[in-house]
């Protein structure tokens, strides 16, 4: 199958060597080719260039994008699409003055979705996660990470990683499963916390690494959860298996958490809200991304990332959605990417940036997604038409897609 999309108004995200990530002053800069072509061939991107330089060729079909723009598919390197139910009364209790640490003790939280997760069929929690994969496929995103975390049990850990595997077979979006067995602690274990990671190490790694479900291992290194020392047990746990760590930490606190992640390697550190000097510095000149969820700021009423102060810094950083049902119930990336410029003051380029090639670094896919390159899997989103791509985050509460495309295939 070849497709040409001919008088492309922007063709934004266009690299034409491949590079892993963007930092600092670099993150402002969105390459870009006005009145644009590109072909798909075989799922991939086989050309693209200005439209007088287009080839004549046969091609399977043709999309004209007058005053439209293409960029890359969002990609979206932390959610936790995967749960049961919902947690509307929590949305409701916040309102109504209780903190996310109040809801948590008595009983609400992550124990809540855990309750609903393990009194639910696999079946039914696969049909309710693939209505929210397929709603934010057609948003624009094009690669996902999805969590476990809700299970907390042996099986129920199982249970959801079977199911993200499922998502991952059967639809033609990139998928990477992490395990958070290490999202709480279970009300059984929480006077006994070795207890409960004796068992995250010795019963369920060695299941999901038999069953090899998981890419990635993650913890909520913060207070009140996972200390930095359990934390480190757990990912050196991982390691052990090929897990690479994703943390959660710094969203209420700062303990040092930073420090200990980038000393394991972790592939990224997801939350940020609150972020030291010290913090900044020990990031410079590390393999670990920077990952910051805007829409769950926004949600639950805590601060944002300081993205100004980090890419001031010379630092990177990638925008996600957090997409779970108790603080941010929303996969939808076109928000995060307009709340990242209205609430962090985030350029639009340095945004996008965020959302598109520093996501891919964070999911490990930016050998094959995030940015218009030769060779690298055809996911593109064709807008309607646009004065220019400024609207994308200016239009915050509108729906400027017209056409996805994902892995060389209209959506």
């Amino acid at each position: 199958m070849k497709i040409l999309i001919t008088n492309i108004k922007e063709l934004l995200q266009v690299r034409e060597n491949n590079i892993a990530k963007v930092s600092g002053a670099e993150m402002a800069i969105l390459p870009k080719i006005d009145n644009a072509y590109l072909i798909i061939e075989n799922n991939l991107i086989a050309d693209f260039g200005a439209m007088e330089n287009c080839p004549k060729i046969a091609v399977d079909q043709t999309i004209d994008a007058t005053g439209k723009v293409v960029l890359p598919t969002w990609v979206d390197s932390h959610t936790h699409i995967v749960y049961a139910g919902n947690r509307v009364q929590e949305f409701v209790d916040r309102i109504n003055g209780l903190s996310y640490e109040e809801i948590a003790n008595r009983g609400g939280g992550i124990l809540n979705s855990a309750k609903k997760l393990n009194e639910t069929s696999e079946e039914e929690i696969y049909n309710q996660s693939k209505a929210r994969l397929e709603e934010v496929m057609q948003q624009g995103t094009g690669a996902v990470e999805i969590k476990s975390g809700y299970g907390l049990t042996v099986e129920g850990e199982l249970k959801m990683l079977r199911v993200i595997k499922k998502l991952a077979e059967n639809y033609p979006i990139k998928i990477k499963a992490t395990f958070l067995g290490a999202h709480a602690f279970p009300i059984e274990y929480k006077e006994n916390h070795s207890a409960y990671i004796d068992l995250i190490v010795n019963e369920m790694l060695p299941k999901i690494a038999e069953e090899k479900l998981a890419d990635y291992i993650d913890a909520f290194l913060e207070t009140g959860y996972f200390s930095v020392e359990e934390t480190e047990r757990i990912m050196m746990a991982g390691k052990q298996y090929g897990l690479i760590p994703k943390i959660h930490v710094n969203q209420f606190t700062a303990i040092n958490g930073i420090e200990a992640c980038v000393k394991h390697g972790a592939l990224s550190v997801d939350h940020l809200e609150i972020v030291t000097d010290e913090d900044i510095e020990i990031l410079k000149n590390s393999v670990t991304m920077p990952v910051a969820l805007p829409s769950c700021s926004y949600f639950i009423s805590i601060p944002y990332t300081p993205a100004r102060r980090m890419i001031s810094a010379g630092l990177p950083l990638a925008l996600a959605t957090d997409f779970n049902p108790g603080t941010t119930p929303s996969g939808n990336m076109n928000f995060v990417v307009a709340t990242a410029c209205i609430k962090m003051k985030m350029t639009p380029e340095e945004a996008i940036n965020g959302a598109t090639i520093n996501g891919a670094y964070a999911m490990g896919i930016s050998e094959t997604h995030g940015s218009i390159t030769k060779g690298k899997i055809a996911n593109l989103i064709i807008t309607k038409p646009l004065t220019s791509y400024y609207q994308l985050p200016y239009a915050f509460g509108t729906n400027l897609i017209d056409q996805v495309i994902i892995e060389g295939k209209l959506i």
